[in-house]
């Protein structure tokens, strides 16, 4: 826990329900122990596209499909989401839970490893959400800022590891090293970025907010 949990739990008292399909998939998530989205990432995340208004969204790590039918509700009309997931038991899931809400034409999932198929994918996305598996950040990172468009945001969620980020990683739990030391060398490279503008925010597990610059007139016209 980053924030006092009094705080947290107080901020969760405030929250307004979202439709019966996104709050029976959410506890069904829950129950299953699969990791989604936290309270007050959500509602960060919802009051960040009714303000940046995006119309194409890539989302990395689609799990059960929760966060993706989430932002559904709060890009504008004609907006879609691309979101990615290799774990083939979620896959069918996420499918399902797409039709169950009514979003499979506004949401397509690709499968498989998401360094391989950011790869594939062009054009830019005006938003883009980080949310896989953790120690891949650094190395989805280059195709996360080659494929956003010019101050369009990138979200990185779960980047403060519960605090454990500020612990040196001989004080971390030996499975959890490679992890601490590259999310490390993430936030560091979001922060050194010459073409990112980045706000490393601690609440949830810690978010990373990202707009990426416009080039200077000088460079466009060069």
């Amino acid at each position: 826990m980053i924030v006092d949990e009094r705080i947290v739990t107080y901020i969760h008292s405030l929250e307004v329900p979202e439709s019966e399909i996104i709050e029976r998939i959410e506890q069904e998530a829950l129950e299953g122990h699969v990791p989604i989205i936290r309270k007050e990432t959500q509602s960060f995340l919802k009051v960040l596209l009714l303000m940046k208004k995006p119309l194409r969204i890539l989302e990395i790590g689609a799990a059960v499909g929760f966060s993706a039918i989430l932002m559904s509700e709060y890009m504008p009309e004609g907006g879609h989401i691309t979101t990615i997931e290799n774990y083939e038991k979620r896959i069918p899931i996420a499918r399902r839970n797409f039709e169950r809400a009514g979003r499979e034409g506004q949401i397509t999932l690709l499968e498989g490893d998401a360094y391989e198929v950011m790869k594939t994918l062009d054009g830019f996305y005006d938003f883009i959400f980080m949310d896989a598996a953790k120690g891949q950040y650094i190395q989805y990172m280059p195709e996360a800022v080659r494929l956003l468009a010019p101050e369009g945001v990138l979200l990185s969620d779960n980047v403060l590891q519960d605090g454990d980020i500020v612990e040196s990683r001989f004080a971390v739990e030996r499975r959890n090293r490679t992890i601490h030391s590259r999310m490390r060398e993430y936030l560091y490279e979001l922060k050194h970025n010459e073409q990112l503008q980045t706000s490393i925010l601690p609440f949830g597990d810690g978010i990373a907010l990202s707009v990426k610059k416009r080039e200077d007139k000088k460079d466009e016209e060069s």
